[in-house]
């Protein structure tokens, strides 16, 4: 049936003003979430300057602010394990321009500390992994073995133990050595510092045994010849020391110790923004200049989505919380 003229003029007056609330409505969306970035990225980190976190951090701040069109400004916020970083994270603002390096450390503290200011899964929307970094089995050249199999020998002979460093309680150089004492059955007593530095210094002038640090911190002592390297902590041996084997060569099978980065944001930040930023993380995880820096430094790059790296800080605080029980460690 054809309407007459005036009543076709009131029916599309009628639906144009019925479309006004949605025409309005989305650009008030529009409005309200422009392309990510418009300015500035703050980009908190836990650790200070000159350390394998910081490291990272710098490399990956520069390449996204290349990539992205706007600085990436590296925050160092010192202070309880990286506890201090993540609750300024975790309260900042949900809207892309602060963004977290988020570390095995995160998932650990769930169950080192008794109260934290924050919730480790709940307090962030992740982004995607950026790297991981082995540990490395060394001890004082004056430490009669050559392998594993020789430390454990020499460990059940000596009448007192040995003793093994770490950078701090609760640190994965620490629980390194926790997990392996827990499985070799062996008499090790830990002897904490404040860093891996005093820690290094004091194990190369003999007054500790051995230590599971670092590795872009114990190769040059290695290289040196200042420490004797027996295993590394990761599946694989690592370019920069071929002939040293993996803990799980060395009869300890599925050992698997690894400090590890991640790009996270507050909860609750843009779904859109979470997306962009993961595809841009995973563009420079995988940019040949990038890879090339973190595998210089003995960290091997590693991608994942948001959710992989989801399930991923799940499952590290589930298998922490089991070797900090057994290792009964605590920082307060």
């Amino acid at each position: 049936m054809t309407l007459p003229p005036r009543r076709r003029w009131l029916a599309a007056t009628v639906a144009a003003l019925c479309a006004l609330p949605l025409l309005a409505s989305a650009q008030a969306a529009g409005a309200a979430s422009p392309a990510w970035p418009t300015k500035p990225i703050k980009l908190i980190v836990g650790y200070a300057a000159g350390g394998a976190t910081d490291q990272v951090s710098r490399l990956l701040a520069a390449r996204l602010g290349e990539q992205l069109g706007q600085q990436v400004l590296v925050d160092n916020r010192t202070g309880a394990n990286s506890n201090v970083a993540a609750e300024a994270a975790a309260r900042a603002p949900a809207d892309g321009y602060t963004l977290f390096v988020y570390t095995v450390a995160n998932t650990i503290n769930a169950s080192l500390y008794s109260r934290l200011g924050y919730d480790p899964l709940k307090d962030f929307e992740p982004i995607g992994l950026i790297a991981k970094i082995p540990n490395i089995f060394v001890v004082h050249p004056g430490v009669p073995a050559a392998n594993v199999a020789e430390f454990q020998r020499f460990a059940k002979a000596s009448r007192d133990g040995v003793t093994f460093a770490s950078s701090g309680a609760g640190s994965t150089i620490h629980l390194s050595g926790e997990l392996f004492k827990s499985i070799s059955r062996l008499n090790m007593l830990h002897v904490p510092y404040r860093g891996s530095a005093p820690a290094i210094t004091d194990l190369m002038g003999g007054q500790v045994q051995s230590m599971f640090d670092n590795a872009p911190s114990a190769l040059p002592y290695v290289k040196a010849g200042k420490l004797r390297a027996l295993a590394v902590t990761s599946p694989q041996r690592l370019p920069q020391l071929p002939d040293v084997p993996t803990l799980a060569e060395s009869g300890f099978p599925g050992f698997d110790v690894q400090s590890w980065f991640g790009l996270a944001a507050p909860a609750g930040t843009p779904r859109a923004v979470i997306e962009r930023a993961s595809a841009e993380l995973a563009k420079a995880v995988a940019h040949p200049d990038l890879a090339k820096r973190l595998q210089d430094m003995a960290a091997t790059p590693t991608s994942s989505t948001p959710e992989q790296m989801r399930r991923f800080m799940a499952a590290e605080v589930q298998r922490w919380r089991e070797v900090v029980k057994s290792s009964g460690a605590q920082a307060d």
